[in-house]
């Protein structure tokens, strides 16, 4: 990005106490139990407290909230609404973001409203007449708009929150049409996975001299775990069921590429005793959230979820993940298994891998940071399979033993007839 200017090397602040935060900020920040910054807090906040434009490259569970959100905090003034506009993808994380906020501004009186679909407008429509801070999906805020139930003229700052996924899920015209009814003297900050052409694109039409702040995805490869089965496709659930019941101590988050695979593996997890929720796009609100709750108080063991659904969402405690369907990059198999190991803690992300997931396996491995283990065949018990609900029978389960792996035959070419694995994993 020709007109992006990259974050200097600085002196960073190592603590919170570092970053001259206020004493109702400071406080709320320490009853949180947090003390040391995370990479992207170090980075982007200093800019941001100097008042610029700041496009911040950060993964899921980095701290970016905190990033934005103490610097902002700092300028709100009490009793003047709708002076923050934070755009998220998706309902989940603007309930995150918003209680995160919530939390920070504890002490100071300030007030942060949600507003997401799939529940009733109406007591938005009062929250967000009364909030400083509005946090919202581009739908939603659409429909505030729409309504005249919102307004922008006294907003100085905006945040763009999981930008590439936002456009991902097709929001980048929504998107477009609210910031053309924000001031334009305003601190526009854009956090984002990935810069894209889409990011791009809003990047240079809507930010000011933006500073570059990029933390890299890091696995921690002493802490995680990395390894995958070889199986048939009509194995992968049996086997599954075999690591989940077995290999699985914590929590655990499993990924299927559809909603309707995470609905039938959901649903025959609970058939096996299992205590597994699905979270996708087209479940309702509360359905969601009721699951993403279970989850944090360990009520169920199991989140099964799409790529999409799971962006976002910060989970804490998840000592599996589970590739049920391959990703279809290295890019999106770095977020997954990002979810565990974290804070220093042990995890395990195990993928299956069956002959028709040997294409998005082989865009994995070509990305030569990543290695993975491969994991000998294990003996493990059938277990029936049911697609709609109704017993498939014939082979809907297992064999009873591990199967040979062979990655050459049929469409199995992974990295021009070598093998997937990369040795010393």
């Amino acid at each position: 990005m020709e007109h992006i200017k990259h974050a200097e090397k600085t002196a960073e602040p190592r603590v919170f106490e570092d970053l001259n935060l206020s004493h109702n900020v400071l406080r709320a920040v320490k009853e949180l139990g947090f003390s040391e910054l995370t990479p992207i807090q170090q980075k982007c906040i200093p800019f941001i407290q100097q008042g610029k434009d700041v496009v911040g490259q950060s993964s899921t569970g980095s701290g970016k909230t905190a990033a934005f959100g103490l610097p902002i905090l700092e300028k709100v003034q009490t009793g003047v609404r709708t002076q923050v506009l934070v755009l998220t993808p998706t309902r989940e994380l603007c309930v995150q973001v918003a209680a995160m906020l919530r939390s920070f501004a504890k002490h100071l009186h300030v007030r942060v409203a949600d507003v997401f679909g799939g529940v009733s407008i109406n007591p938005q429509i009062e929250a967000v007449r009364k909030a400083e801070i509005v946090v919202g999906t581009p739908g939603r805020i659409l429909d505030h708009m729409e309504r005249r139930t919102i307004s922008f003229e006294n907003t100085k700052f905006l945040v763009l929150d999981e930008a590439d996924r936002m456009f991902d899920m097709g929001f980048i015209e929504d998107v477009e049409r609210i910031i053309s009814h924000v001031p334009k003297k305003r601190q526009t900050l854009l956090f984002s996975a990935t810069i894209n052409h889409d990011v791009h694109k809003i990047v240079q039409k809507h930010l000011q001299l933006p500073v570059n702040v990029k933390v890299q995805i890091h696995v921690d490869k002493s802490k995680l775990q990395q390894a995958y089965y070889n199986v048939n496709h009509f194995e992968k659930f049996s086997l599954l069921v075999h690591l989940l019941k077995n290999k699985t101590s914590g929590l655990a988050l499993v990924f299927c590429a559809t909603r309707r695979a995470v609905d039938q593996v959901t649903k025959n997890l609970q058939a096996h005793g299992i205590k597994a929720m699905a979270i996708h796009g087209g479940l309702t609100q509360q359905r969601r959230l009721v699951a993403l709750d279970a989850l944090k108080h360990e009520h169920i063991q199991i989140l099964v979820a799409t790529d999409v659904a799971a962006r976002g969402l910060d989970i804490k405690n998840v000592s599996h993940v589970y590739n049920y369907d391959v990703p279809k990059s290295a890019e999106e198999y770095v977020h997954r298994i990002g979810r565990t190991a974290r804070a220093g803690e042990l995890g395990d992300a195990v993928t299956l891998v069956a002959e028709k997931d040997y294409e998005n396996f082989g865009r994995v491995l070509h990305d030569s940071n990543i290695e993975i283990k491969r994991e000998t065949p294990v003996i493990f018990e059938q277990v029936p399979f049911s697609r709609g609900y109704e017993p498939r029978g014939g082979r809907g389960g297992y064999q009873g033993r591990g199967r040979r792996e062979n990655f050459h035959r049929g469409r199995s070419n992974f990295r021009r007839g070598r093998s997937p694995v990369r040795r010393g994993a």
